[in-house]
C-alpha cells in the first residue's frame, strides 16, 4: 500500500514552522510525525504539502492510496485502523478526517459517498505551535516504548550518577562519564553518537538524538528533545529543538521549540512565565493577531535559520520567524517576522542574500549543502512574510 501524510487545516496554525517544512517534518518526542507512522506502519510515506515545498517534500502517488492527516499521532489502534482501510473509506474523529483511500483516478474526494469509520480512541493531535512542547511529555514517553521495544541498552558507564537505569535507553557510539541522570519522572534516550559532557544534571523525560550534545554542567528538566545535531548548554526545560539547532551556553531556555539551523547567543534567557501569572498570548499567523495559548508557561517559538547575538532577553510568548537575526540591549517585540535584522531599537529587511550566504556556511559547517531547493522555499517564505516587515 502507498501512504500519503498531508498537512490536513492546521498548517497555518503551526507556522513558523510549517513555512519550511510539511506538517509530517515536524519533530515532537523523540521522532518526527513522519518517522512514527513508518515505525507502525512499515512502509515509507511521501507528502501532500504546498507547492512551493513539493519540490523538497515531493508526493509520490500510487494506483492505490491511503491519505494521513499528519496532525494526528499514530498509535497501535490508530495505525492498525488506517493499515485496514479499504476503498471507500474514511477514518474521522469527530469532524476531523484521519485518513482515507482513494486512487489516481479519483479528481475529487466526495465524503458522503464513503463508509465513515469514527474513531473514538485517544491519541496525540498537534494542531497548534505550543503543542509541540506541551505534548512532549507524552509523546517522548510512546516514542521511548516505540524505539526501545525488544532491544537492549548500551551499558551505563560506572561513573554515572543513576536513578531509575531500567528507563535509560543508550545508543550505540554515545558518550557520556561524570553525568547524573534521573529517569524517575521519565525515560532518557541517549542517540547514536551523541554525547554528554562531565557534571550534567538531566531529568526526564530526555531524549537527545543522533549527534547531538550536552555541554559541561548542563541543568535539564523534562520534557526535553535535543534534535539531531543539536546543542544545548545552561538551563533548559520542556523544550524542543528539531535539529541542527545550538543553544550552547549559559542562559535559560524553557517551555520552546526551536526549528532548524537555529543559535541562541551566550548568556540569552527567554521568559516564560508572566510577572502577573496570566494566560500567555501567541501571536497567529491564522488569524494575524495574538491568541490565547490556554497556558501559563509559553516561551520562545523560533522558525528555522534564526539566530540572537550574546545577552538577548526574550518576552514571554514571542514568536520568531525565519531567517531572523537579533542583537543588541533590550527585549525585542514578541513577535518578530520573517527576514528581520536588528533588535529593540527597531528592525529592517535582512535580504536573502545575505540570509542565505550564512545559510551556506553555517550549514557546510556540518558537512550539509545549501541547496537551490532550500533557496527557492526561502524565497518564498521572504515573499509570502513581506506584509508583516516594515519595509
Amino acid at each position: 500500500m502507498n501512504y500519503i501524510l498531508f498537512d490536513g487545516t492546521v498548517r497555518n496554525k503551526l507556522l513558523p514552522f510549517t513555512f519550511t517544512r510539511p506538517v509530517a517534518e515536524i519533530r515532537v518526542g523523540i521522532l518526527t510525525i513522519r518517522e512514527k507512522w513508518e515505525k507502525y506502519l512499515g512502509y515509507t510515506t511521501t507528502t501532500l504539502t504546498e507547492e512551493y515545498l513539493s519540490e523538497k517534500y515531493p508526493m509520490v502517488e500510487m494506483e492505490d492510496n491511503i491519505m494521513i492527516n499528519a496532525s494526528f499521532l499514530p498509535n497501535d489502534i490508530l495505525s492498525e485502523m488506517v493499515k485496514n482501510l479499504e476503498k471507500n473509506q474514511a477514518i474521522f474523529k469527530d469532524d476531523e478526517v484521519i485518513a482515507f483511500y482513494t486512487n489516481d483516478t479519483q479528481e475529487e474526494v466526495d465524503f458522503d459517498t464513503y463508509e465513515i469509520i469514527e474513531f473514538n480512541e485517544d491519541c496525540i493531535t498537534i494542531e497548534n505551535t505550543w503543542d509541540i512542547f506541551a505534548k512532549n511529555d507524552i509523546a517522548l514517553r510512546e516514542d521511548f516504548e516505540l524505539i526501545t521495544d525488544g532491544r537492549h541498552s548500551q551499558p551505563i558507564p560506572k561513573s554515572v550518577n543513576v536513578i531509575s537505569p531500567e528507563n535509560i535507553f543508550i545508543e550505540e557510539g554515545a558518550k557520556l562519564e561524570f553525568v547524573t541522570l534521573n529517569a524517575s519522572t521519565g525515560p532518557i534516550y541517549i542517540g547514536k553518537n551523541a554525547e554528554i559532557m562531565e557534571g550534567s544534571v538531566i531529568r526526564g523525560p530526555f531524549a537527545l538524538c543522533e549527534s547531538g550534545r550536552v555541554k559541561l554542567a548542563s541543568k535539564v528538566y523534562g520534557a526535553t528533545t535535543v534534535g539531531p545535531h543539536s546543542v544545548i548548554g545552561g538551563e533548559v526545560s520542556n523544550s524542543v529543538l528539531f535539529g541542527y539547532s545550538n543553544k550552547g551556553h549559559d542562559g535559560f531556555l524553557g517551555n520552546s521549540v526551536l526549528g532548524e539551523w537555529c543559535n541562541i547567543g551566550a548568556d540569552s534567557n527567554n521568559s516564560n512565565l508572566k510577572n502577573n501569572y496570566e494566560e500567555v498570548k501567541l501571536w497567529s499567523y491564522e488569524t494575524e493577531n495574538f491568541a490565547k495559548t490556554g497556558l501559563q508557561f509559553c516561551g520562545l517559538m523560533m522558525g528555522d535559520h534564526s539566530k540572537c547575538g550574546i545577552n538577548t532577553m526574550f518576552n514571554t510568548g514571542t514568536v520568531v520567524g525565519v531567517s531572523t537575526n537579533i542583537f543588541g540591549s533590550g527585549f525585542p517585540r514578541n513577535f518578530v517576522p520573517s527576514f528581520s535584522w536588528g533588535g529593540s531599537s527597531g528592525f529592517t529587511t535582512y535580504l536573502t542574500n545575505k540570509a542565505f550566504q550564512t545559510a551556506k556556511i553555517v550549514m557546510a559547517r556540518r558537512n550539509v549543502e545549501f541547496s537551490e531547493e532550500d533557496a527557492k522555499i526561502l524565497e518564498h517564505v521572504f515573499e509570502e512574510t513581506k506584509k508583516y516587515r516594515k519595509e
